[in-house]
């Protein structure tokens, strides 16, 4: 097989996986949506009923029928609109019938990406950031009570962050593109050339190492890693901050502190989505050693999570390889942001050690723990991300990540990488 025709099936082998998985997400999304409602008596007052089932129901088929039987393409022009507006519309229905839906709203910025084209995608990312902030408030009686201002300001938010990630998913869509169409010319080419190539072996190495090194496979892994160190956590922690703020309205200065607080993660979050997409390292470390970069982010989610957090440095700290450093740097980012969602814990300890041939990262917590034989069959750290991106960070430079844990005895995390020294 032709090293064309191999990158080729590579290709379309990520891109049928990738066309499963926005094919069946919506409907996962409406039914989580769907089941939350259907428990929000065992907590809360029904919301909707039979209303709120019925939308659901015409929101799956419309989907279906515009986006299962006929995939929706932005080049189909007014059947996309038409398709679109209807799906705001079903989710609007819903978020106002039962806030619950607002998990489903993520739907509305994937489709944007699908169906609509220029500046048209940025106006159905905020026109469904709109939507999801009105759950994110309580509901549309909680926005006309006289939360419209935290409403405005949430909406406003995502619709920022959100229009950042278009802009810069974008960009990797054009690169995709731009890939795939050098792969064909390069496949033409190789078609007039082939006897010269055959002849030519080191040449025909070099052209092999420089089209995996431009495959899709890793840049799409680096820029999910990236995207969930950097946006997802930024979100989370405006979110959170956004929520404090709301809980303490009667206290103007603790309402600014909390707001201050939610920009700067969103500048933060802007800042290194842009890195990321140039394949930049964490501003962080540009700035400082790992060490003190490690020590910041440990003071700083202390200060905001009111959580007893230190970190111990141990052997000689030296600088390693950028690829090193913001792999722990990431490692203990996204351990933290665990212990604050799921742990519960009281203190928190960081060891940061410097050994002859590697570097250890180890984070313990007092917390709740868990049981990581159960969790290991979905692939997943308490259910989320976090432990399938350290680990796939960890082992892309030759390093071990190892999880130790048990119910009601804590957790510890400990990342080796090895001690590759900086280039000079």
């Amino acid at each position: 097989m032709s090293i064309e025709a191999e990158l080729r099936r590579e290709f379309d082998h990520w891109e049928k996986r990738e066309n499963v998985v926005v094919g069946v997400l919506p409907y996962l999304l409406l039914a989580a949506g769907t089941v939350l409602t259907l428990l929000q008596p065992l907590w809360d007052e029904p919301a909707g009923g039979p209303a709120v089932l019925g939308l659901a129901l015409a929101t799956a088929v419309w989907i279906f029928a515009f986006h299962g039987l006929r995939p929706t393409r932005r080049d189909d022009g007014r059947m996309t609109s038409v398709y679109y507006a209807g799906l705001m519309a079903a989710m609007a229905g819903l978020v106002v019938l039962a806030p619950s839906y607002g998990i489903f709203t993520f739907t509305g910025y994937l489709h944007a990406f699908l169906c609509l084209s220029g500046g048209w995608r940025y106006v159905g990312v905020a026109v469904t950031a709109s939507i999801a902030a009105v759950s994110y408030v309580g509901g549309l009686d909680e926005v006309l009570a006289g939360g419209w201002w935290d409403w405005l300001l949430i909406a406003t938010v995502i619709t920022l962050l959100s229009g950042a990630f278009f802009h810069f998913s974008e960009m990797s869509d054009r690169r995709d593109r731009g890939q795939k169409k050098a792969l064909t010319e390069l496949h033409e080419t190789n078609l007039k050339l082939e006897a010269a190539l055959a002849e030519n072996a080191g040449l025909h190495a070099r052209l092999l190492t420089q089209a995996r090194e431009a495959g899709v496979m890793d840049e799409r892994q680096r820029m999910a890693r990236e995207i969930h160190d950097t946006l997802a956590q930024g979100l989370a922690g405006i979110l959170a901050q956004l929520q404090a703020a709301e809980q303490t309205l009667h206290e103007p200065s603790t309402v600014r502190r909390h707001l201050t607080t939610a920009m700067t993660l969103a500048r933060e979050s802007l800042t290194e989505a842009r890195r990321t997409v140039h394949a930049v390292g964490p501003a962080v470390l540009a700035e400082s050693r790992l060490p003190d970069a490690i020590r910041d982010l440990v003071r700083r989610w202390a200060e905001e999570n009111d959580v007893d957090a230190t970190l111990t440095v141990t052997g000689d700290a030296r600088p390693m390889h950028a690829d090193i450093e913001v792999a722990l740097l990431r490692t203990a980012q996204e351990a933290l942001t665990n212990v604050a969602k799921h742990a519960a814990a009281d203190r928190v300890v960081l060891t940061l050690s410097y050994m002859a041939d590697v570097v250890t990262l180890d984070v313990r917590d007092d917390g709740a723990g868990f049981d990581p034989h159960a969790e290991r069959a979905t692939g997943s750290l308490r259910g989320g991300h976090g432990l399938v991106g350290m680990r796939q960070r960890v082992q892309r430079l030759a390093g071990r990540l190892d999880v130790e844990s048990e119910p009601g005895g804590g957790t510890a995390i400990s990342a080796t990488v090895p001690a590759i020294p900086a280039e000079v």
